[in-house]
C-alpha cells in the first residue's frame, strides 16, 4: 500500500497505558491498557456499556482520557484533535452508519481519498494544473476500491439507496480509502444475517493482507469476533476482565459468568 506517512520499526503499532475516562463522575474506561503488533486483528467484546465506543473514541480523539497515555507509530496522540489522528494514519468505522446521504456512492468514496490528493484552489477552479489528472486517478483508486467490494456497479447511485449491507461495506472501502495503518470497526456486522457475516469476516481479512493493515474490532457476534481475530479482550464496567485467543476466552470463568452467563455460553460457545 503506498501512504505518505511510513511507520517506525517498533514492533508495536499502537499503545495505551492506564487510560481512563470518567463523564460526571461515572467510569466509562478504568485503567484500559493495549500493546497492538503490526498486522494484528484485535476483538474488542463485552455487553452494552461495556466503554467499546468509548475506546474508540479515545484512539480516534473524539474523545480525550481522564488519565493515562496513547500512542501510534511512536508518537504520543493522547489529546490530538479527530483530523490530525486520521491523517496519521487511523481510518474508522462507526456503531451507527455516518455515509455522506446528500453523496453519491463513488463520491462517499473520493472524499475520504481527497486527503492523500493534494492540489491548489486555483487548479480545482480552473481546471488546470494538476486538478484534472489527480481528479481521474482519484476517480480510478476509488472505483478499484468499490470494485474489491463488489459495489462498482452501484457506483453513481445515491449512498442511502444501498440495502443495510451495502452501507456497511460502503463505510468499510471509506475508511479504507484514507489509507490507514490502523483500522477500528464498530460492530461491522451489526444487523447482517449469518451469511451476510460471514462474507464481512472474509472481507475484512483480505483487506487486512493486501493492505497490510492492523485492526480493532468491536463486535457483538460472538462466532464471528472468535472466527476473526488473532487475540480478543472482554471488556465489563470499562475494565478488561479477561484478555487472550478465542480459545483461552471461550473458557475463561469470569467470561462466562460476567458477560455471557453460563446457559447464553453453552449456546454461543
Amino acid at each position: 500500500m503506498s501512504t505518505a506517512n511510513t511507520l517506525p520499526n517498533d514492533p508495536h503499532i499502537l499503545k495505551m497505558h492506564d487510560i481512563s475516562k470518567a463523564f460526571k463522575g461515572l467510569m466509562a474506561v478504568n485503567q484500559y491498557h493495549l500493546e497492538l503488533k503490526k498486522g494484528e486483528i484485535l476483538a474488542i467484546i463485552g455487553p452494552n456499556g461495556a466503554g467499546k465506543s468509548t475506546i474508540f473514541n479515545l484512539i480516534t480523539g473524539y474523545l480525550h482520557p481522564t488519565s493515562g497515555e496513547i500512542w501510534f507509530a511512536s508518537q504520543e496522540i493522547t489529546h490530538f484533535p479527530p483530523d490530525k489522528i486520521s491523517r496519521l494514519g487511523i481510518g474508522r468505522t462507526f456503531q451507527n452508519i455516518r455515509l455522506f446521504s446528500s453523496m453519491t456512492v463513488l463520491e462517499n468514496v473520493m472524499t475520504a481519498r481527497q486527503l492523500h490528493h493534494p492540489y491548489s484552489i486555483f487548479s480545482a477552479l480552473s481546471g488546470y494544473g494538476k486538478f484534472p489528472k489527480s481528479e481521474k486517478k482519484l476517480v480510478e483508486e476509488s472505483l478499484e476500491q468499490l470494485t474489491l467490494f463488489e459495489l462498482a456497479e452501484m457506483a453513481n447511485v445515491n449512498a442511502m439507496t444501498l440495502s443495510y449491507g451495502g452501507q456497511r461495506r460502503l463505510e468499510i472501502v471509506r475508511a479504507l480509502a484514507l489509507r490507514p495503518f490502523l483500522m477500528l470497526l464498530d460492530e461491522p456486522t451489526a444487523g447482517m444475517s449469518r451469511h451476510e457475516s460471514m462474507e464481512i469476516l472474509q472481507l475484512i481479512r483480505r483487506i487486512r493482507d493486501q493492505y497490510d493493515l492492523t485492526i480493532i474490532i468491536v463486535e457483538h457476534n460472538m462466532p464471528v469476533a472468535m472466527q476473526l481475530c488473532d487475540r480478543m479482550q472482554v471488556l465489563s464496567y470499562g475494565e478488561i476482565i479477561a484478555e487472550g485467543t478465542a480459545d483461552e476466552i471461550r473458557t475463561n470463568p469470569k467470561v462466562i459468568e460476567a458477560y455471557l452467563g453460563k446457559e447464553e455460553a453453552d449456546v454461543i460457545l
